[in-house]
This record gives structure tokens, C-alpha cells and sequence, in this order.
């Protein structure tokens, strides 16, 4: 049927074992158990995994991410999800945005500062000839 272990996706994936069980234990992912315990991931399971780590890549949050997907579970059509993706997007595009404009303020600061420390050892060098 198509299982994948945890190894399989921690490979496929570049992450460790032990997050994928961190997400397991936040219930975003819900592996199936052999007899001897041992986690078996379904193709579902593994496209949460993916729609997880793309999540946490854009800077979502794991509750965020967590309400994204149990969205889709809601409404199978995928709307109810899509919009509150769209909801999340928006506002962490505004917190990018916010936090772009901080560091080209922080950037400018630090180049008006070097420009002046920068004329200072000058003038010392001036006077020291």
C-alpha cells in the first residue's frame, strides 16, 4: 500500500527522526503502528510532513500550520483551507515586510555610523602627519 518508515521520510525530508516524532507528538502527523511499534507513515501523512516543513520554512507557527491542515480534513473541497492560508500569507507577509523595513533602517544606521567613524580616523590620521 505504500508505507514509509520514519527513517525513509527523515532521509527524503533532511530532518531528524526525532522531529518527525515532535510533530507527532503535537498531533500534526498520526503515523500508523505495527505490532512491534513501529511508525508507519501513509502517503497523506507524508504530503502533512511536507505541507509542515514548507509551513515552518515561510515562518509559520506549528498551531497555525496545525489549523491549516485540520482544515482540509473539515472540508475535503480545500476552500476552508485555502483561505485561511491565504489569511496566515498575508499576515506573515506583512511581518516580512515589517521586519525588511527595520533592517534597511538598522542598515542605513550603521552605515551612517561607519561613514562617520570612518571620517574620524581620518582626521585623527590628518593630524597625527
Amino acid at each position: 500500500m505504500g508505507y514509509f518508515t520514519i527513517s525513509d521520510l527523515a532521509q527524503e525530508f533532511h530532518v531528524s527522526t526525532r522531529t518527525i516524532r515532535y510533530y507527532e507528538e503535537r498531533g500534526l502527523l498520526t503515523p500508523i503502528r505495527t505490532e512491534s511499534g513501529q511508525r508507519l507513515y501513509t502517503k497523506k501523512e507524508r504530503a502533512k510532513l511536507k505541507l509542515i516543513l514548507r509551513g515552518k520554512r515561510f515562518g509559520f507557527s506549528l498551531e497555525e500550520i496545525h489549523e491549516m491542515i485540520a482544515l482540509f480534513d473539515e472540508d475535503r473541497t480545500g476552500k476552508k483551507q485555502l483561505e485561511k492560508t491565504v489569511e496566515y500569507g498575508r499576515k506573515k507577509i506583512k511581518e516580512v515586510s515589517e521586519r525588511i523595513d527595520d533592517l534597511l533602517k538598522l542598515k542605513a544606521e550603521m552605515e551612517a555610523l561607519l561613514s562617520d567613524f570612518e571620517k574620524r580616523l581620518r582626521e585623527w590620521e590628518d593630524r597625527a602627519e
